[in-house]
């Protein structure tokens, strides 16, 4: 089993998270970040008895900021803290996410902007590496303030109280601790805050879909190129010199990938004489215009992503100064806006990845076109059987949910704590749609690898390129050809799976 040491020089990928969050890898704490820790809370020590008003280290929160807290409260104030804001409704989110949510915060943590103890940190990871994983509702965050009511339910666990899963089973969060041989943690000045303070369920679940949204582009580029052929559209718009004079560097690597996966086909070959075609529909003929176009906007998303990996996004923020005492500043890096547009424009390049792969589906199903020398919706028997009609059915439902979904979360404000919080980011939404789309892609993508490669077979004994005939043995590992009606469900199900098992990675 794979195990990350997190430390000062380490940068945090997606890959990493994904690690943590689904494969259940081993978590450690180097003893150079446990010195930086260390230090970082010694200096936010110093400051306890100044006198001095210190935003959520002795005073209240949000709009109650103004409300001195006596030395006394201090760690009262981060256990209600908690307590208060373990506000989420709705069903729990999935493990994979809060275990990412959890190594997200460690990590963050860790940078020693913070002021909490070793302890803290090591807690977290104790929790990860014996399999605890709390219960957090997924609805109660405005992505703003950090994702406070998420991140409430982690620390609850942390402390003793809530609910977690060890096992496979639902405990109290005292007796999962217990069971790992853990103590509840005992919070003191500024750490209640700083464990809620943050992006981590917005940037934890961002991770996660750029791992599956990686397999799906790959995917979805095997699909457009398997479509090219079982149409019998013409390869002459993948032409290289189209996209140096178009000069869109995302169009011309998708045309160039489209090439490389029909190379050696011979069912384009077999209708280049007498063909009466003169242009094939934009579905096909502007795919790579399409498709870069949501590549590159998706490479932009993902440098996002890899910012916030790297952020510290806690407030108050604790610098060293060089004298015994810090500078504390009170800023806004919690505000989840980095985080929520990319999201958000995930959904959009998502739903024309799906909405155009619909439309070749259409096209190559209607048979509205002689030329594709296809049967209708693939059927064995047009008439007495329907073949894959309804596929494209599914499909047009999906693309319509897609549509939705592209709607961003991140420009329609709602303001909280009595208006002290006026301009939230609703990233925890852009990530829940963003999540959303990717899984509706999917099965749009599917159907069309389900309909494309039958389109191929009936062209036989023309061949695609290598590697598109590659795609369809795999497809055939799992979908037999079809003869005669059966429910196409279990098929485009099964293709999912495929996709999620990254079988399509042959292609960029």
């Amino acid at each position: 089993m794979e195990t990350i040491t997190i430390s000062p020089e380490m940068t945090l990928t997606p890959a990493m998270v994904v690690s943590v969050a689904r494969n259940h890898a081993k978590v450690h704490l180097s003893d150079a970040s446990k010195s930086q820790i260390a230090q970082c809370r010694a200096g936010l020590e110093s400051v306890l008895n100044d006198g001095l008003p210190h935003y959520g280290i002795n005073t209240g929160f949000g709009s109650l900021a103004n409300k001195s807290i006596e030395q006394d409260d201090l760690e009262n104030l981060q256990r209600n803290l908690i307590r208060s804001h373990a506000a989420g409704i709705g069903e729990p989110l999935e493990s994979e996410v809060v275990r990412g949510m959890m190594f997200v915060l460690a990590c963050s943590l860790s940078r020693a902007r913070s002021g909490v103890r070793v302890e803290v940190v090591t807690h977290i990871l104790s929790m990860l590496n014996a399999g605890i994983t709390p219960i957090v509702p997924e609805l109660g965050s405005v992505g703003a303030s950090g994702d406070l009511a998420p991140l409430a339910h982690i620390t609850e666990v942390m402390i003793g109280e809530g609910q977690a899963i060890i096992n496979n089973t639902i405990k109290p969060g005292i007796e999962a601790l217990s069971l790992a041989n853990l103590q509840p943690l005992n919070l003191q000045a500024k750490e209640g805050l700083a464990l809620i303070n943050g992006t981590h369920l917005m940037t934890a679940r961002f991770a996660l879909i750029e791992q599956d949204l990686n397999q799906l582009v790959d995917a979805a580029l095997v699909a457009n190129a398997m479509s090219i052929d079982a149409a019998r559209a013409s390869h002459g718009y993948l032409d290289q010199r189209v996209y140096v004079a178009r000069n869109q560097p995302g169009a011309a690597e998708v045309a160039s990938t489209m090439r490389s996966l029909l190379e050696g086909s011979t069912i384009v070959t077999s209708h280049a004489e007498n063909d009466p075609r003169v242009q094939d529909p934009y579905s096909f003929r502007c795919a790579p215009l399409v498709f870069g176009s949501v590549l590159d906007s998706f490479r932009s998303c993902q440098t996002s992503l890899n910012f916030e990996l790297g952020a510290v996004t806690d407030n108050p923020l604790i610098f060293e100064t060089g004298s015994d005492v810090p500078d504390i500043v009170s800023a806004g890096c919690f505000h989840g806006m980095p985080v929520a547009i990319p999201l958000d424009t995930l959904a959009i390049g998502i739903a024309h990845l799906a909405g155009i792969a619909e439309r070749r589906m259409y096209h190559i199903l209607s048979v509205f076109d002689p030329e594709s020398n296809l049967r209708a919706f693939m059927s064995p028997k047009p008439g007495v059987m329907s073949g894959f009609m309804i596929v494209q059915y599914a499909a047009a439902s999906v693309c319509n949910e897609l549509v939705g979904l592209a709607n961003p979360s991140s420009v329609v404000n709602l303001s909280t704590c009595a208006g002290m919080e006026d301009y939230n980011s609703f990233g925890p939404r852009s990530a829940a749609k963003a999540a959303r789309a990717v899984q509706l892609a999917r099965s749009v993508i599917a159907a069309e690898l389900l309909c494309s490669a039958e389109g191929i077979e009936a062209h036989r004994p023309h061949r695609s390129g290598d590697r598109v005939e590659s795609a369809i043995e795999i497809i055939r590992s799992v979908v037999p050809p079809l003869t005669e009606d059966r429910s196409p469900a279990p098929d485009i199900a099964a293709i999912e799976h495929l996709i999620r098992a990254d079988q399509f990675k042959f292609t960029l």
